[in-house]
């Protein structure tokens, strides 16, 4: 077996990337416009296949699999699936799709989605023919609730906050005309009396 390794492909790859895909029958011209979405998977520092991952929210789509040297497939699906659950930890991608291709990704537990699951399939996968594949790596609903607790949580807080602040504010202004009538009383005892004086030194 070959050394292996697996990498990012760039426009450098573009090259073997589009040989292989047009020998597959994929959509060559479109596909080279997302290069970016490609890992590549080198045997002896020679390309030897590649994948697609598209990320669209919280959702993955592995796509355009192919090999120029099937017999690294098994090994670089290996390398391959390490690397895409680092992508997913990466942008929160919550379940991973793809259409039925290989059984091997059955292995690490993709399976034709219930009705449910079929749902949640983004909408810009839908006009894709095939039979799909999901895995779900993290439960969706759970996390959601999650957040939306936290989210309320942290609402409540923010209105407690903001009416404390309001208290504060009407009492430091309550404390404002409170003693901005003490200065006046005083300043006009004080001119009272300095006119009082003045008189009595006059008579």
């Amino acid at each position: 077996m070959p050394q292996l390794h697996i990498r990012r492909a760039t426009v450098d790859d573009l090259p073997a990337l589009h040989a292989l895909w047009l020998a597959a029958q994929l959509p060559a011209d479109k596909l080279k416009d997302r290069v970016t979405e490609f890992q590549v998977v080198e045997a002896d520092g020679k390309f030897a296949g590649a994948i697609g991952v598209q990320i669209v929210r919280q959702h993955a789509r592995l796509h355009s699999e192919d090999y120029a040297d099937f017999s690294v497939a098994d090994a670089a699906r290996e390398l391959f699936w390490e690397r895409i659950q680092k992508l997913a930890a990466n942008h929160g991608v919550f379940r991973l799709w793809m259409i039925e291709d290989s059984p091997f990704w059955k292995n690490y537990g993709f399976q034709p989605p219930s009705a449910e699951a079929s749902t949640r399939l983004p909408d810009e996968w839908k006009n894709l023919e095939g039979n799909w594949l999901t895995l779900e790596l993290k439960n969706e609903d759970a996390i959601n609730a999650v957040l939306k607790n936290q989210f309320g949580d942290f609402m409540e807080s923010e209105k407690r906050h903001t009416t404390q602040l309001a208290e504060n504010a009407r009492k430091f202004k309550l404390f404002i005309t409170v003693a901005s009538f003490g200065i006046f009383f005083i300043c006009l005892a004080i001119v009272m009396w300095m006119t009082l004086s003045r008189t009595r030194i006059g008579h």
